[in-house]
């Protein structure tokens, strides 16, 4: 075993005990933490939203919204997303994603991009987050509605091949009738691509991102350009509309371990650069337009 995979394997094994990354504001839903809301009735608190999707797990993880959006954002501010401060394995960063759905989680259209070092600020075998909290600037010509779902995704580049998702119930104010952007990547769940571990090379799977389709929203729910498995890619499966109407899924189990042995690494040049994804940084607003 060369000194990079034992160093990768260590953090894997790292991963295990401290669990991963996991929204707290906006308030996830179910979430155990912070001043947040108690669940739907017949619904209960998730002490597992630090894991990833199950296989057959809808997106979102739970499928019954608050009664009341838990923050209310206008069009254009800024916002800031924080994660859970004592625990987090971050799995060497990755692909993250931050979302806005109109239809109850079905379609979801980007609004922001931290792709290649979600979480750090470069390449890294690093288990320990170099940043808890993102701010950024929604797009200004966003729709309204009182019942928006916001979401954060997480292809991550280091560990079994996983895919994160926790999602808010949020109200946006927005003067625009529809909002044109791209469409949010699912990777590494049921009937999806597969990104493989990143083994040091940050553009692993950045091709699924770039080529992801435009897709208009409206404030109502309706959107077009869409696929129809909701991945953001041509030909897909369609796992995403059969699993967002399949009703709550109680996915609680945490993974059982990380097999480290997937992760094996040759090293990473930390001379690496950061490239712009189809014209924006990877680290950058998303553009759109209202047609």
């Amino acid at each position: 075993m060369t000194f990079s995979s034992m160093l990768i394997y260590a953090a894997a094994l790292t991963a295990t005990a401290l669990g991963h990354m996991e929204m707290i504001k906006p308030c996830a839903r179910y979430t155990p933490h912070g001043d947040c809301p108690s669940p739907p009735s017949g619904q209960s608190l998730d002490y597992s939203l630090s894991s990833p999707l199950d296989p057959g797990a809808p997106l979102c993880k739970h499928t019954v919204p608050y009664s009341k959006p838990v923050e209310t954002w206008t069009a254009g501010q800024d916002i800031t997303v924080d994660y859970y401060p004592n625990a987090g394995a971050a799995h060497g960063g990755g692909h993250c994603q931050f979302s806005v759905s109109y239809d109850n989680s079905k379609t979801f259209v980007v609004v922001h991009n931290e792709l290649k070092y979600c979480f750090f600020n470069g390449p890294t075998t690093s288990n320990t987050p170099e940043k808890r909290s993102y701010t950024f600037t929604l797009p200004s010509n966003l729709p309204s509605s009182d019942k928006a779902v916001f979401a954060w995704t997480w292809v991550n580049a280091i560990g079994n091949r996983e895919f994160y998702m926790n999602c808010a119930d949020v109200a946006i104010k927005g003067n625009s009738n529809s909002y044109t952007g791209q469409q949010m990547v699912i990777a590494n769940h049921n009937g999806y691509p597969t990104i493989p571990a990143f083994n040091g090379d940050y553009d692993t799977g950045i091709d699924l991102y770039t080529n992801a389709k435009n897709i208009t929203v409206t404030g109502s729910g309706s959107s077009s350009g869409s696929n129809d498995d909701g991945s953001g890619i041509d030909g897909g499966d369609s796992a995403a509309e059969a699993t967002a109407a399949g009703g709550e899924d109680a996915s609680a189990g945490a993974s059982a371990g990380e097999d480290a042995n997937t992760a094996g690494a040759n090293g990473v040049s930390a001379g690496t650069s950061v490239s712009s994804v189809g014209g924006d940084a990877a680290g950058g607003d998303v553009g759109g337009s209202a047609p």
